[in-house]
């Protein structure tokens, strides 16, 4: 069984790329979407990359959105990324596309809403499902949509990968993880002490008390004897 795992997004500067890695983060993002107020350009978003690897194990996830597809296949190249997480409206042709360029593995990120918003998430030709807050900002709005919705999802499609974000923080993270269940969670403004700027001791509680939650899950499914998530 997979571990779930923890993602720290919008990271902007070399201090926080280390202390998030020395934390425990299974993955830092770093967004390069100009209109986002943790936009980072490649060459800075480089540097971070390097600086967490140095820094130890760690996934680097790289955040478009409506970006055309050579260009997130040139910077996924340039940054060697783990990850690719399409955050805007790019179909699954294009997720396609952009897996065959890179080989990167592909995270899509679906704003839920109301329940109309998950029923064709299996078009998707992607290793997760990001499941946010439905924002004109594209997600690091700190607000928490409807669980629910989260839920269902896990119900309906059990064989994927589901990643939490939208609000998440310190003191609700355990509450998301108990309630549902995913293959991960991420954060951006919850841990923050402005935008881009991640305070140390939010981020250490949020990534303790979500490990802590993680092998309760893990207890619970194991008593139950359910099937494993599978990513």
């Amino acid at each position: 069984m997979t571990p779930a795992k923890i993602k720290i997004c919008g990271v902007t500067r070399i201090e926080d790329a280390e202390m998030v890695v020395a934390a425990g983060a299974d993955f830092i993002g770093i967004n390069f979407w100009p209109n986002s107020k943790r936009f980072v350009p490649a060459d800075r978003g480089k540097a971070v990359a390097a600086a967490a690897r140095a820094a130890g194990p760690i996934g680097v996830v790289g955040v478009f959105v409506n970006a055309r597809v050579d260009e997130v296949a040139a910077v996924a190249r340039d940054l060697q990324l783990d990850a690719i997480q399409l955050h805007g409206d790019e179909s699954p042709a294009e997720v396609a596309a952009i897996h065959r360029l890179t080989g990167c593995s592909m995270w899509k990120a679906v704003a839920v809403g109301r329940p109309g918003d998950l029923s064709q998430l299996d078009v998707w030709p992607t290793d997760a499902i990001l499941l946010d807050t439905p924002t004109a900002g594209r997600g690091g709005s700190g607000k928490v949509f409807d669980w629910t919705l989260a839920r269902d999802a896990r119900r309906t499609y059990p064989r994927r990968a589901f990643v939490l974000a939208g609000g998440l923080a310190p003191d609700n993270v355990a509450t998301a993880i108990a309630e549902v269940d995913p293959w991960g969670v991420d954060v951006a403004s919850g841990i923050e002490a402005a935008p881009g700027v991640k305070d140390p001791a939010k981020t250490i509680a949020f990534i303790t008390r979500a490990r802590d939650a993680m092998a309760a899950a893990e207890k619970a499914r194991d008593t139950r004897g359910s099937a494993p998530r599978e990513r």
